[in-house]
This record gives C-alpha cells, structure tokens and sequence, in this order.
C-alpha cells in the first residue's frame, strides 16, 4: 500500500480509501444526504466518443473483408461474450477487436493489421481528458459538505490516469475503481460511507450500472444523460422509483440537492 494523495491511498484490491473520519469531519450530520457518489466516464469527462472513434478506425482496417455494420455487430457481440472474461475498459476492448478481426476474416487477417488494431488500442490509452460541463464547478461546491465518492468501473490504470489528468481528484474523499455495478456494490460503498443507502445518492450517465442498481439498494439515483452512452448500458428509466431523478447536466445538481433537503 502507497501513499498516494494527502487524503487518500491506494489499495491494491482495486480502490482508493478515504484517511479521513467519515464522523470526524461530518460530526452529527442529521441531513437526509450525507454522501453522493459519481460515475466517471461521460459523467464527470468524456469517454465514449474515443471508444467511436476507434471503432471507425477499426473497421477500416477490416474494410476489405466485410460491411462497416457488419463489423460493428460482431465487435459489439464479442464485448457481450468477453464481459466476464476481461471486464469493462480498453484491455477487453481491444481484445474483442483482435477476436472479431480473426471471425470476420475466418483467420485470414494480416499480421500487420493486427499490429494496427493494438495501436488503435494503446492510443485510447492516452487521449486527453476532457470535463463534462460544469463538473469541476459542482464538484468544487459540494466538497466539504458532503463525503464524496468516485465510484468507477473500468481499467485501473486508465482510471487513475484520467483521474489525476482531469484535476478532479481533490475533491473526493474516496476512490472505488469496481469490476462492475451491481446493488451490492452500492450497499457495500455506502454502507461504508454514509451509514447506509438511504442517506446517499448516486450521479451518473448509465441507468443500467449507475442509477438502477443504486435505487435498489436504497439510494437515490440522479441520471445525467450523456449522448453517447454505450449501448450495453442502456435500459429502461425506473420513472416510478420514488428515489429517481434526471437532470440535464451537472449544474442541476445544486438546485436538486435543495429540493431533497440538504
């Protein structure tokens, strides 16, 4: 274990905790809100539109052998398939692009194709970090009245590198980098952070791992729709959760924090 940032450290089981008090630094808080937890990725900074960017490049690479669409099915139905082998993040996703490569050209795809398709790969691993609107202006209002907590899924080096990049880090008091987002993982966080689900909130852009599963386990569930959304993540709105609510971006959260009950 390594210090990494005053505040927090790194553990190796794939999350960052808080060296702080949670009761030390929030003495008998009797609000109905103690913690609000963030998704990442096309939450608090853009990540889909580099995964379709990549897509396009790959399916030039494979233009010869099969229809731009055609291209994307498969790629889209080795990431289903590959999900519990490698998880969420650009490690599965380059290598359900080298599998679908070997199924679209029944084996026949150049080496040195396969040589482009891991350097379209490692080049999601270094694009710049761009903050959603009105991200670091929310953040930076809520720090200190609220425990804060980035809540993440994907790979834990590109995680922590885009972390440090957008200069958001500060303003958390902790970091859970998950395999996945299930009503136990949110029970667990909170349970940890906010003496139960009941007194936190969950914000981000995917109904299915950010806002469902946290109703489900007693949060509220703030979704942010974001344009680009993956396609896996999509499911219906629980429009009739009393603990739903949806805003149009992150500058709604204060107002909506003030009609819950700070």
């Amino acid at each position: 274990m390594t210090q990494d940032r005053p505040g927090l450290a790194f553990d190796t089981g794939k999350r960052y905790f808080a060296a702080i008090d949670h009761e030390r630094k929030f003495p008998m808080n009797t609000r109905p809100l103690t913690v609000i937890g963030f998704d990442a990725d096309d939450t608090l900074w853009q990540n889909e539109q580099f995964y379709r960017l990549t897509e396009e490049h790959f399916r030039g690479l494979l233009s010869d052998f099969a229809e731009g669409e055609h291209i994307s099915q498969r790629l889209l139905e080795a990431e289903k398939r590959n999900l519990s082998h490698y998880g969420f993040g650009i490690k599965g996703f380059t290598l359900s692009m080298i599998e679908t490569a070997l199924e679209v050209t029944e084996g026949r795809v150049p080496t040195k194709t396969i040589g482009e398709i891991l350097s379209i790969g490692r080049e999601l691993l270094t694009h710049p970090v761009e903050t959603m609107p009105k991200a670091r202006e929310t953040l930076e209002a809520l720090a200190g009245h609220y425990y804060l907590v980035l809540i993440t899924k994907g790979d834990l080096f590109d995680q922590e590198r885009k972390l440090a990049q957008s200069g958001l880090g500060d303003y958390f008091d902790a970091v859970e980098i998950v395999s996945d987002k299930s009503a136990t993982t949110y029970r667990r966080i909170f349970g940890r952070t906010a003496d139960g689900p009941e007194r936190a909130m969950m914000v981000g852009n995917s109904l299915k791992s950010d806002i469902v599963p946290a109703i489900a386990a007693g949060a509220w569930g703030v979704f942010v729709p974001h344009e680009l959304t993956w396609i896996l993540e999509h499911v219906d709105k629980p429009d009739e959760a009393p603990r739903f609510r949806e805003i149009g971006h992150l500058g709604e959260l204060l107002p909506l924090l003030d009609e819950i009950g700070r």
